[in-house]
């Protein structure tokens, strides 16, 4: 039987998109193949024992230790290299250029095939969680050679957008070689539930990462005008540094509305999904930068937020134009203005039918377009195609 193996620079399992992304996939692809080896970022020090983390996928953790993240990508990759050893496999799954560049460079000793997933790529992602990044010449060309390299060395390169899918093609990439799949929703874990509003004050809920392009505070922003004339509150859940919580807190302090946010810790599914339901609005306010614009995206927080039963306000993009149709399944407003999103919630305080209509809409479009089984036959379907290299 060909030997498949996931290789990814995350932490999993986690409460996080990609991690959720990677389940899917990796469960897809043992129960079509029988068994894949999932090998991931250890959350210690230390290697994790092998465990089967799901029915067929056998999962190592290596570890990933250091004070910067170059520390830890370079950590990892030694660790993976040991890890690879005496191991030939018929396909390796990379999710990006950190774990997938070594076995790129030597490819014909690790693999047959190498597919190479593009979520993300560091020469446009890092300078947002390193701003001096931008600045460091030598830094930028190390990582667009390392990811020209993965890219080359690829047999396909599977991306969630569009956007990504033009922007890779752009770089040199054959349009033959790629293949969208955009991510997709678990149905039963995300129930609908129609909007039940029995409070005079509007609840805001924003989930996700507080990347800054994110536009987390655009809707900090945009409760701050909203709040001017009627009560509001927003809730935000996700991941967040200290100076995170210290920036956007300050933000909310300055434009009064400090005691009407709260910032939660990152929630199970379930429970965040509890937190869906009892929101009256999701925001996801992304912003117009080179991130979702030139790179792209699959935003999963419109997804789930179309699937909640929540009418949801977005931002009038290209990567969210390609999940549904603004004023059918969600209000997509110009990005970047706080006052859009303003204006959108005092459209659905206007018009309580559209509050209705929109999340109905939306999780009928969800259905029957984007949920994991519909991304995950995408991924078999490119297995299958793939010469040789799988049943």
């Amino acid at each position: 039987m060909p030997k498949l193996a996931y290789v990814c620079f995350d932490v999993i399992p986690a409460p996080k998109g990609a991690a959720i992304h990677i389940a899917a996939f990796t469960q897809a692809l043992a129960e079509w193949h029988g068994s894949v080896q999932l090998v991931s970022v250890s959350p210690t020090p230390e290697i994790g024992p092998t465990v089967e983390r799901w029915s067929g996928v056998i999962h190592t953790s290596l570890p990933a230790h250091g004070k910067t993240l170059i520390d830890r990508v370079i950590t990892f990759r030694q660790q993976l290299k040991q890890w690879l050893v005496g191991q030939q496999f018929d396909v390796i799954h990379v999710r990006s250029m950190y774990e997938g560049f070594p076995i790129a460079q030597q490819k014909s000793k690790y693999c047959q095939t190498l597919i190479l997933e593009v979520n993300g790529l560091p020469s446009i992602e890092l300078k947002y969680r390193y701003p001096r990044v931008a600045d460091d010449r030598e830094l930028m060309h190390k990582l667009m050679a390392q990811e020209e390299i993965c890219l080359e060395q690829a047999d396909r390169v599977i991306t969630v957008s569009k956007v990504t899918c033009d922007y890779l093609i752009q770089r040199g990439v054959s349009p033959t070689k790629i293949q969208v799949i955009a991510n997709g929703v678990n149905l039963e874990l995300f129930p609908y539930q129609s909007p039940q509003r029995d409070s005079e004050s509007l609840r805001l809920l924003y989930f996700g990462t507080l990347s800054a392009w994110q536009g987390v505070d655009l809707a900090i922003e945009a409760l701050g005008l909203y709040c001017r004339d009627y009560p509001a509150t927003l809730t935000i859940v996700g991941p967040a540094k200290p100076n995170q919580v210290r920036l956007l807190t300050k933000l909310a302090t300055k434009l009064g509305v400090d005691k009407h946010l709260r910032i939660l810790e990152p929630l199970s599914q379930t429970d965040l999904c509890q937190q869906m339901h009892a929101a009256d609005v999701i925001l996801a306010p992304l912003k117009p930068n080179d991130r979702n614009c030139v790179q792209g995206c699959c935003p999963l927080k419109v997804l789930e937020g179309m699937t909640s039963g929540t009418p949801v306000i977005t931002s009038d993009l290209p990567v969210v134009q390609a999940l549904g149709i603004s004023d059918t399944h969600f209000l997509a407003v110009r990005p970047g203005s706080a006052k859009a999103i303003k204006d959108g919630l005092l459209r659905l305080r206007a018009n309580p039918e559209l509050g209705l209509r929109l999340p109905q809409a939306a999780r009928l479009h969800i259905e029957n377009h984007y949920t994991w089984q519909h991304s995950t036959q995408k991924l078999i379907d490119c297995y299958q195609r793939l010469d040789g290299a799988c049943p």
